[in-house]
C-alpha cells in the first residue's frame, strides 16, 4: 500500500511539473547553481536551464543528479529562452558573477532589497574586493565589508560559506577575520533578490541561526531549557516516573526508549514499561505534561537500541512505524540517541557534505520524512557521544583508515538536518579523552572538558584538521550541555558548582577554567541530562540548582 501510494502521489507530482513547464519560468532573477554554496530549504536555483528548490539544507549536490524522491532538490520549472545565466556546477564560488556577491552583501549588510543593484568604487582607492560568502580565502588575504578592511585568519573559516564568520557582522567573525582598519573609499557594494541560498540572509545571524528558527518547532519554549530523559520502557535503581509527575524544571522529557525489532530492520516498537502502568494511562500522562507547557519526545535508540538502517526497506520501514508511534501517543518529535555500532563510515566516504554510506544518508532521509509526516512543529533532537562527534576533529571514520569508522560518523547527520534541529545534546559523559581545538586532550570530570567540547560545536572545526572539509558553527541557541543527573547515571559527573563554572564562562566569560574559547556565547541554550529519574533519584539537586542558575544567567 506504502509503495502504491508513493507511486501515485509521484506520478501526480510529475504530471504536475510536466504541466508548470510549458509556461517557463524568467530565471533572469535565479542564481545558477554552485557546487561549493550552503542553500536552505526552499532555495531556487538554475542549472541548465531548468530551475530547482532546495528540499532541506544542502551543498555540493547537483540538482539535476538529486532531484528525485527524498533528494535534495525538486524540479520546479524551465527557464525561459531569454535567461542569461549558464550553467556550471564546477565554477568556483569565488569567480561567480554579481548576483552571487549580492547575495553576500545582502547577508553582511543591514538592507535587504527586492531588486538587484549594485554600486562599485569610483577609483578603486586602497580597498580590496568586497567580500563574498561564496568566495574562496586563503590565510593572509583581505577582503571589505561594512566600510573596514578584514585580513583573514584561517582559510577554512574564511571560505566555510557560513554567514557566523562574515567580517564584522557575523557573531564568530573575529575567529575568522581580523580588522585591518577602515577603507579610504568605498568598495563594491551590491544587494539583491533574497531568493536563493542561506547566504541571502539580510540578517547578521549565521545559517545555522536560521536553521535555528525555522526549526523552533513546538514553539513555546523559554530561552533557557532543561532537557531529561525519562525511563519509561525500562526500570532501574532509580526507580520509575510518570510524565505528569516529572518536575516542571524540565521543559523537554526525552521518552527512553523506541528500539528495533532486530538492528537491521528498521521496524521499530515502543510500549511504556506495563509492570507500573497501562497505554491509555501513558498517553493520558503525556497530555498532562503537555498541557502544562512540557514537550514530550521519543527517543530512539540508546545504548541498547542499534538501529542500521542498511536497506531502502529498513529506511521505509523506520518511517512508516516511528510515524505510527509518534501519532499513537502524542509525542511533539523525536530525538536521535544512535550509540554502538548503529553508525559508521564506509571506508572513501570522505565528505560530510555529501555522505555516502547507506546507514547515514538512509538516516537523514528517513528523518526527514518523519519530520514531514508530523507536521511543521515537530520537534528534532539529538544526543550523540563525544566519539561521534568532537573526535571528528582527530579522526574521521571515511577517512582514517586505522581509525574506527565510528569517529565523527554523526557529523553527516548533523549537519544535513542542522536546518530543522531543535537541539544538539552531546553526552559529554562516558567519553574518553578528546582533543579540543586548542589541540590538547581534554578528560571529562570536570567544567573545562564542557567548556572545551561546547566551544567545538560553536565555532565549528575542521575534520582532521583539514580547512577544506570544515564543518560549520551551530548557533548557540540550538546546542545543550550533556550531562549526568548524578554519580549513578553515567562517568564523568560534574556536581552543579563545575557546571554552573562552564556555564558563566561559556554564557559571560568569567570564571572559565583552563580553556578558556575567548568569547561568550549568551544564547547557549542549556543543559539536558541523563536523566530525570536519577535526578529524582537524587532529590532533584540537578534540576533545582541548574533550573535556578541558568534562568539567571
Amino acid at each position: 500500500m506504502l509503495k502504491k501510494a508513493v507511486a501515485v502521489a509521484s506520478l501526480s507530482a510529475a504530471s504536475l511539473f510536466a504541466s508548470q513547464s510549458f509556461a517557463a519560468m524568467d530565471c533572469s532573477n535565479i542564481q545558477v547553481w554552485n557546487s561549493s554554496t550552503a542553500y536552505n530549504g526552499g532555495a531556487q536555483v538554475q542549472q541548465n536551464l531548468k530551475v530547482y528548490s532546495a528540499s532541506w539544507w544542502t551543498q555540493g549536490a547537483d540538482p539535476e543528479t538529486h532531484s528525485g524522491s527524498w533528494q535534495e532538490w525538486k524540479f520546479v520549472d524551465d527557464c525561459t529562452g531569454s535567461s542569461s545565466s549558464s550553467s556550471s556546477s564546477s565554477s568556483s564560488s569565488s569567480s561567480s558573477s554579481s548576483s552571487s556577491s549580492s547575495s553576500s552583501s545582502s547577508s553582511s549588510s543591514s538592507s535587504s532589497s527586492s531588486s538587484s543593484s549594485s554600486s562599485s568604487s569610483s577609483s578603486g582607492g586602497s580597498c580590496p574586493n568586497a567580500f563574498d560568502i561564496n568566495g574562496q580565502y586563503n590565510t593572509g588575504d583581505q577582503a571589505s565589508n561594512v566600510g573596514r578592511i578584514w585580513q583573514c585568519l584561517v582559510g577554512g573559516w574564511c571560505s566555510s560559506g557560513n554567514s557566523a564568520y562574515v567580517p564584522g557582522v557575523g557573531w564568530a567573525h573575529t575567529y575568522a577575520w581580523e580588522d585591518v582598519g577602515p577603507c579610504t573609499t568605498s568598495s563594491s557594494s551590491s544587494s539583491s533578490s533574497s531568493s536563493s541560498s542561506s547566504s541571502s540572509s539580510s540578517s547578521s545571524s549565521s545559517s545555522s541561526s536560521s536553521s535555528s528558527s525555522s526549526s523552533s518547532s513546538g514553539g513555546g519554549l523559554p530561552s533557557r531549557i532543561l532537557n531529561g530523559y525519562l525511563h519509561a520502557s525500562f526500570t532501574n535503581g532509580a526507580g520509575y516516573i510518570r510524565p505528569s509527575d516529572v518536575s516542571p524544571a524540565f521543559n523537554i522529557i526525552n521518552i527512553s526508549f523506541a528500539e528495533p525489532t532486530s538492528p537491521t530492520s528498521g521496524v521499530m516498537e515502543f510500549a511504556p514499561d506495563a509492570a507500573f502502568t497501562t497505554d491509555a494511562q501513558f498517553k493520558a500522562d503525556v497530555k498532562t505534561a503537555q498541557a502544562r507547557g512540557q514537550k514530550v519526545l521519543i527517543s530512539i535508540g540508546g545504548a541498547n537500541g542499534q538501529v542500521r538502517l542498511e536497506t531502502a526497506g529498513a529506511r521505509d520501514a523506520f518511517v512508516s512505524t516511528m510515524t505510527a508511534i509518534i501519532n499513537e501517543y502524542g509525542f511533539d518529535g523525536l530525538d536521535i540517541d544512535f550509540e554502538g555500532h548503529s553508525l559508521s563510515l564506509d571506508p572513501g566516504d570522505s565528505d560530510f557534505r555529501n555522505p555516502t554510506t547507506p546507514v547515514i544518508v538512509n538516516l537523514i532521509d528517513a528523518t526527514r520524512q518523519i519530520l514531514t509526516n508530523c507536521g511543521a512543529d515537530c520537534m528534532l533532537t539529538m544526543a550523540p557521544e563525544t566519539f561521534f562527534v568532537q573526535m571528528g576533529y582527530s579522526f574521521y571514520g571515511g577517512i582514517a583508515t586505522a581509525a574506527d569508522p565510528r569517529t565523527g560518523a554523526y557529523l553527516p547527520v548533523i549537519h544535513a538536518l542542522r536546518d530543522r534541529l531543535s537541539f544538539l545534546q552531546v553526552q559529554n559523559y562516558n567519553s574518553g579523552p578528546i582533543t579540543g581545538l586548542d589541540d590538547q586532550y581534554h578528560t571529562m570530570g570536570g567544567a573545562d572538558f564542557h567548556v572545551a567540547m561546547i566551544d567545538m560545536l560553536l565555532k565549528g572545526f575542521p575534520i582532521m584538521g583539514d580547512p577544506n572539509h570544515f564543518f560549520p558553527a551551530l548557533d548557540p541557541s540550538q546546542v545543550l550541555i550533556g550531562v549526568p543527573a548524578n554519580v549513578n547515571a553515567g562517568g564523568g559527573f560534574v556536581d552543579n558548582g563545575g557546571l554552573q563554572q562552564a556555564w558563566t564562562c561559556l554564557t559571560k566569560g568569567t570564571s572559565c577554567p583552563a580553556y578558556n574559547p575567548g568569547r561568550t556565547y549568551p544564547t547557549l541554550r542549556g543543559f539536558m541530562t541523563w536523566s530525570v529519574n536519577w535526578d529524582a533519584f537524587n532529590n532533584f539537586v540537578f534540576s533545582e540548582g541548574m533550573r535556578t542558575h541558568i534562568d539567571a544567567n
